[in-house]
Protein backbone atom coordinates (compact mmCIF):
# COMPACT_ATOMS: atom_id res chain seq x y z
CA UNK A 1 0.00 0.00 0.00
CA UNK A 2 1.24 3.24 -1.05
CA UNK A 3 1.72 5.62 1.86
CA UNK A 4 0.78 9.55 0.98
CA UNK A 5 2.23 12.49 2.82
CA UNK A 6 0.72 16.10 2.36
CA UNK A 7 3.22 19.41 3.25
CA UNK A 8 1.13 22.30 3.27
CA UNK A 9 3.66 25.08 1.20
CA UNK A 10 2.29 28.58 1.44
CA UNK A 11 4.33 31.71 1.07
CA UNK A 12 7.25 32.65 3.79
CA UNK A 13 7.17 29.35 5.31
CA UNK A 14 10.15 28.05 6.95
CA UNK A 15 11.49 26.14 4.28
CA UNK A 16 13.69 23.84 6.51
CA UNK A 17 10.42 23.09 8.43
CA UNK A 18 9.04 21.55 5.10
CA UNK A 19 12.12 20.16 3.49
CA UNK A 20 13.11 18.54 6.93
CA UNK A 21 10.46 15.93 6.97
CA UNK A 22 10.37 15.99 3.24
CA UNK A 23 13.50 14.18 3.11
CA UNK A 24 12.58 12.00 5.19
CA UNK A 25 9.04 11.08 3.83
CA UNK A 26 10.65 11.06 0.21
CA UNK A 27 13.08 8.26 1.11
CA UNK A 28 10.36 6.07 2.28
CA UNK A 29 10.55 3.76 -0.54
CA UNK A 30 7.09 4.01 -3.19
CA UNK A 31 6.07 6.52 -1.03
CA UNK A 32 4.26 9.76 -2.34
CA UNK A 33 4.57 13.27 -1.30
CA UNK A 34 2.97 16.30 -1.74
CA UNK A 35 3.08 20.29 -1.53
CA UNK A 36 -0.29 21.38 -1.05
CA UNK A 37 -1.67 24.89 -1.83
CA UNK A 38 -4.30 27.02 -2.99
CA UNK A 39 -2.88 26.61 -6.82
CA UNK A 40 0.45 25.67 -8.68
CA UNK A 41 2.44 29.08 -9.18
CA UNK A 42 5.53 29.04 -7.46
CA UNK A 43 6.19 30.60 -4.07
CA UNK A 44 8.83 32.20 -2.21
CA UNK A 45 9.99 30.69 1.27
CA UNK A 46 10.97 32.87 3.91
CA UNK A 47 14.98 32.34 3.23
CA UNK A 48 14.26 33.09 -0.24
CA UNK A 49 14.31 29.18 -1.75
CA UNK A 50 11.32 28.81 -4.21
CA UNK A 51 8.97 26.09 -3.90
CA UNK A 52 6.67 24.60 -6.24
CA UNK A 53 3.39 22.85 -5.13
CA UNK A 54 2.00 19.66 -6.82
CA UNK A 55 -1.03 19.60 -5.67
CA UNK A 56 -4.25 22.02 -4.66
CA UNK A 57 -6.39 21.50 -2.13
CA UNK A 58 -9.17 20.75 -4.44
CA UNK A 59 -7.32 17.97 -6.40
CA UNK A 60 -5.00 16.63 -3.46
CA UNK A 61 -5.69 13.14 -2.86
CA UNK A 62 -6.53 11.22 0.45
CA UNK A 63 -3.24 11.40 3.12
CA UNK A 64 -1.75 9.11 5.68
CA UNK A 65 -0.12 12.61 7.22
CA UNK A 66 -0.90 15.95 6.81
CA UNK A 67 1.70 18.32 8.19
CA UNK A 68 1.78 22.17 8.67
CA UNK A 69 5.34 24.01 8.37
CA UNK A 70 6.07 26.93 10.24
CA UNK A 71 7.06 30.23 9.70
CA UNK A 72 6.72 33.83 9.33
CA UNK A 73 3.79 32.96 6.27
CA UNK A 74 1.86 31.14 8.88
CA UNK A 75 0.48 34.62 10.46
CA UNK A 76 -1.87 35.14 7.42
CA UNK A 77 -2.74 31.19 7.45
CA UNK A 78 -3.75 31.68 11.31
CA UNK A 79 -7.09 33.75 9.59
CA UNK A 80 -7.04 32.09 6.21
CA UNK A 81 -10.49 30.55 6.18
CA UNK A 82 -9.52 28.14 3.33
CA UNK A 83 -6.83 27.04 5.01
CA UNK A 84 -8.59 26.43 8.21
CA UNK A 85 -11.19 24.44 6.05
CA UNK A 86 -8.79 22.54 4.39
CA UNK A 87 -7.43 21.35 7.69
CA UNK A 88 -10.96 20.37 9.51
CA UNK A 89 -11.68 18.87 6.93
CA UNK A 90 -9.07 16.77 6.35
CA UNK A 91 -8.41 15.86 9.84
CA UNK A 92 -10.89 13.10 10.12
CA UNK A 93 -9.33 10.79 7.64
CA UNK A 94 -6.02 10.78 8.61
CA UNK A 95 -3.81 8.56 10.39
CA UNK A 96 -1.94 11.60 11.69
CA UNK A 97 -2.18 15.16 12.01
CA UNK A 98 1.13 16.71 12.13
CA UNK A 99 2.78 20.18 12.60
CA UNK A 100 6.34 21.35 12.56
CA UNK A 101 7.58 24.23 14.14
CA UNK A 102 4.43 27.86 14.45
CA UNK A 103 2.43 24.80 12.08
CA UNK A 104 0.72 24.23 15.27
CA UNK A 105 -0.63 27.32 15.81
CA UNK A 106 -2.64 26.97 12.75
CA UNK A 107 -3.14 23.37 13.71
CA UNK A 108 -4.92 25.59 17.10
CA UNK A 109 -6.64 28.25 14.95
CA UNK A 110 -8.10 25.26 13.17
CA UNK A 111 -9.74 24.37 16.34
CA UNK A 112 -7.66 20.97 16.19
CA UNK A 113 -5.48 21.00 19.20
CA UNK A 114 -8.50 21.51 21.94
CA UNK A 115 -7.35 19.16 24.39
CA UNK A 116 -4.38 17.96 23.01
CA UNK A 117 -0.32 17.83 24.31
CA UNK A 118 1.14 20.06 21.68
CA UNK A 119 4.76 21.87 21.16
CA UNK A 120 5.89 24.55 18.72
CA UNK A 121 8.99 27.33 17.85
CA UNK A 122 10.28 28.36 21.75
CA UNK A 123 9.39 32.20 20.75
CA UNK A 124 5.54 30.45 19.78
CA UNK A 125 5.32 28.08 22.63
CA UNK A 126 3.35 30.14 25.42
CA UNK A 127 0.92 30.71 22.37
CA UNK A 128 -0.08 26.83 22.51
CA UNK A 129 -2.26 27.53 25.38
CA UNK A 130 -4.83 30.05 23.56
CA UNK A 131 -5.74 27.43 21.63
CA UNK A 132 -6.73 24.84 24.23
CA UNK A 133 -3.87 22.95 24.12
CA UNK A 134 -0.96 21.61 27.18
CA UNK A 135 2.06 23.39 26.03
CA UNK A 136 5.21 20.40 26.61
CA UNK A 137 8.73 21.27 26.29
CA UNK A 138 9.87 18.63 23.80
CA UNK A 139 11.46 17.99 20.25
CA UNK A 140 8.33 15.91 19.32
CA UNK A 141 4.94 15.42 20.97
CA UNK A 142 2.85 12.53 20.17
CA UNK A 143 -1.11 13.07 21.54
CA UNK A 144 -2.96 10.12 19.64
CA UNK A 145 -2.89 10.69 15.95
CA UNK A 146 -1.61 14.51 16.34
CA UNK A 147 2.06 14.67 16.59
CA UNK A 148 3.75 17.97 17.07
CA UNK A 149 7.40 19.04 16.32
CA UNK A 150 9.69 21.97 17.85
CA UNK A 151 11.38 24.54 16.03
CA UNK A 152 12.52 24.14 12.75
CA UNK A 153 15.65 21.49 12.58
CA UNK A 154 13.23 19.02 14.71
CA UNK A 155 11.53 18.45 11.74
CA UNK A 156 13.94 15.55 10.89
CA UNK A 157 13.21 14.20 14.44
CA UNK A 158 9.91 14.53 13.85
CA UNK A 159 10.08 12.83 10.34
CA UNK A 160 12.01 9.43 11.54
CA UNK A 161 9.26 9.92 14.48
CA UNK A 162 6.31 9.56 11.93
CA UNK A 163 7.84 7.10 9.89
CA UNK A 164 8.41 4.54 13.01
CA UNK A 165 5.12 5.10 13.49
CA UNK A 166 3.78 4.14 10.35
CA UNK A 167 6.39 0.75 9.42
CA UNK A 168 8.29 0.72 12.35
CA UNK A 169 12.25 1.59 14.02
CA UNK A 170 14.07 -0.91 11.66
CA UNK A 171 12.89 1.10 8.53
CA UNK A 172 13.22 5.00 10.39
CA UNK A 173 16.67 3.81 11.53
CA UNK A 174 17.70 2.63 7.88
CA UNK A 175 16.42 6.34 6.77
CA UNK A 176 18.30 7.96 9.41
CA UNK A 177 21.47 6.14 8.22
CA UNK A 178 20.84 6.39 4.47
CA UNK A 179 20.46 10.91 5.08
CA UNK A 180 23.70 10.15 8.31
CA UNK A 181 21.25 12.27 10.36
CA UNK A 182 24.06 12.38 13.16
CA UNK A 183 23.83 15.78 14.94
CA UNK A 184 26.69 17.47 15.92
CA UNK A 185 26.25 21.09 16.78
CA UNK A 186 29.15 22.93 17.36
CA UNK A 187 27.61 25.32 19.68
CA UNK A 188 25.41 24.29 22.70
CA UNK A 189 22.87 27.06 21.78
CA UNK A 190 20.35 25.28 20.15
CA UNK A 191 17.40 25.91 23.14
CA UNK A 192 16.82 28.59 25.37
CA UNK A 193 17.71 26.68 28.30
CA UNK A 194 21.38 26.08 26.75
CA UNK A 195 22.02 29.58 24.86
CA UNK A 196 24.01 32.31 26.92
CA UNK A 197 21.63 35.01 28.04
CA UNK A 198 23.31 37.63 25.55
CA UNK A 199 22.77 34.76 22.53
CA UNK A 200 19.01 34.38 23.93
CA UNK A 201 18.44 37.91 23.82
CA UNK A 202 19.87 38.84 20.60
CA UNK A 203 17.63 35.99 18.85
CA UNK A 204 14.88 37.30 20.78
CA UNK A 205 15.37 41.03 19.03
CA UNK A 206 15.30 39.33 16.03
CA UNK A 207 12.23 37.25 16.27
CA UNK A 208 10.40 39.65 17.68
CA UNK A 209 8.91 41.78 14.74
CA UNK A 210 7.04 38.52 13.86
CA UNK A 211 5.90 37.50 17.14
CA UNK A 212 4.62 41.07 17.41
CA UNK A 213 2.32 40.79 14.58
CA UNK A 214 1.62 37.20 15.27
CA UNK A 215 0.67 38.62 18.95
CA UNK A 216 -1.98 40.62 17.42
CA UNK A 217 -3.91 38.53 15.17
CA UNK A 218 -4.02 35.93 18.24
CA UNK A 219 -5.94 39.59 20.05
CA UNK A 220 -8.33 39.10 17.39
CA UNK A 221 -9.27 35.57 17.23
Amino acid sequence: MTLRFGLLAFPQVQQLDLTGPYEVFASVPGAEVHLIWKDLQPLRSATGLMLTPTTTFEDCPPLDVLCVPGGAGINALLEDETVLTFLRERAPGLRYLTSVCTGSLVLGAAGLLQGKRATSHWNAHDFLARFGATPVAERVVRDGTLITAGGVTSGIDFGLTVVAELLGETEAQTIQLAIEYAPQPPFDAGTPREAPPEILQAARQRLAGSRKAREAILERL
